[in-house]
């Protein structure tokens, strides 16, 4: 049991992130729109923390290959907290105008990416020091992710409440603190990795670019990312809404439909961890996007009673949280240890880099078709993905090797 102190410690810090990071998204965009009252200006800003994110996923890998990821996620946790802190205190004191606050969400997203990046890559690190299947590590840190952000959206708006939106931001800055200690303490550092040296800072990114061209399975991957979350996206910010507006009537009928995913997507990353190593992946991962892809779109575009909704909707999240656990150890075995920071960080910003898209897209859709024809639509498009795994056989390459991951060194 001791052994497997440092695989503990990631999936609590990962989980008690989540939930700091589900609280900062309800909690700044409410503040922010009560300050402004403008919903324009509340997009802006939360389009900046966005727009850091996307930043810093891009740029943040080479300082998570050469810094190693336990640093970089503790620095970057700190880093995090100090930004999400000075929200209240500059409310409280010198006053937060929207410039201010602007630069202040920008900060937190840009301190997040590596922080992210970082724990994917320090999941390697721990699977190989604890002796631990990685199918079943990622499991267990999908988990806690998707549990964090059970428990940080619905505290968010009891504290929102009780205190106001600006002083939730301080919960949020005591998660990562937390996450930061426990990875600092309960995790040792790991030897460095001698990788291959090119150059200087952008010499290092362009490896890490040149390494996911030239492998077509990570392209395919990315692929995949980039459509399928711009869907996702346009279905979260702005269909469910208006499906609660338009066809459930009822705000706390719309929160229980996201909980009932949420705790789909929870008990399919459990699955996985527990029984997943005995399938194919590729198999797996095939039937999963059949689960939670389409039927989606389908299930809500035929409007049913609430009962079946829920059951139907956490059906889908089964899939859902199966997709991680299966795609994290794939990479983990075709990525060298010293190029993993860069190529999870062009991953993450790839699935980053469609979200405005797909949340503008759904709204014009939203506006010319009408609910059901933005939902019949969006479904088809993942009725095609869907066959991606299918006919291309690059997929295959998903079960590369069998039996348990071994992971890929330098």
């Amino acid at each position: 049991m001791s052994r497997r102190v440092p695989l503990f410690a990631l999936v609590a810090a990962s989980g008690i992130a989540s939930a700091g990071l589900s609280m900062t998204l309800i909690a700044i965009p409410w503040f922010a729109l009560q300050s402004t009252g403008s919903g324009t200006k509340t997009g802006l800003v939360a389009a900046m923390e966005v727009l850091g994110l996307l930043l810093s996923a891009v740029l943040g890998g080479p300082l998570v290959d050469r810094l190693g990821p336990r640093g970089v996620s503790v620095g970057a946790d700190l880093l995090t907290t100090l930004a999400v802190g000075l929200v209240p205190l500059a409310h409280a004191t010198v006053g937060l105008p929207l410039p201010g606050l602007l630069a202040l969400t920008f900060l937190m997203g840009a301190c997040r990416g590596p922080a992210d990046t970082a724990k994917q890559v320090l999941l390697a690190q721990v699977v190989e020091l604890v002796g631990t299947p990685a199918g079943r590590a990622a499991s267990l840190v999908e988990a806690a992710n998707r549990i964090g952000k059970m428990i940080g959206a619905p505290l968010a708006g009891a504290l929102i409440a009780f205190v106001g939106p600006v002083n939730v931001l301080f919960a949020d800055a005591t998660t990562l603190l937390s996450s930061a200690t426990l990875v600092l303490l309960l995790i040792p550092a790991a030897a460095r990795v001698a990788g291959e040296k090119t150059g200087g800072y952008l010499a290092d990114l362009g490896e890490g670019l040149a390494y996911v061209r030239r492998d077509r399975l990570l392209l395919a991957i990315v692929g995949m990312l980039m459509l399928t979350n711009g869907l996702d996206t346009g279905l979260s910010g702005v269909l469910y809404p208006a499906y609660g507006s338009e066809v459930l009537h009822s705000s706390a009928l719309l929160g229980v439909m996201v909980t009932a995913l949420g705790a789909g997507a929870v008990l399919g990353s459990m699955l996985y961890g527990w029984i997943g190593h005995r399938f194919s992946r590729w198999g797996t991962y095939v039937v999963c996007f059949l689960v939670e892809g389409a039927p989606r779109f389908a299930l809500l575009a035929l409007k049913p009673s609430p009962v079946v909704l829920l059951i139907g909707l956490g059906v889908a999240g089964l899939g859902s949280g199966l997709l991680n656990p299966i795609l994290l150890p794939v990479v983990y075995e075709r990525v060298p240890e010293h190029l993993r920071g860069r190529v999870f960080s062009l991953l993450v910003a790839g699935a980053l880099a469609v979200i405005p898209v797909g949340t503008l897209l759904a709204g014009v859709l939203l506006d010319g078709i009408g609910l059901t024809g933005v939902l019949l639509t969006f479904g088809a498009v993942y009725l095609v993905a869907t066959t991606f795994p299918l006919v291309f056989r690059v997929w295959r390459q998903l079960d590369a090797r069998a039996g348990e991951p071994v992971l890929a060194r330098s």
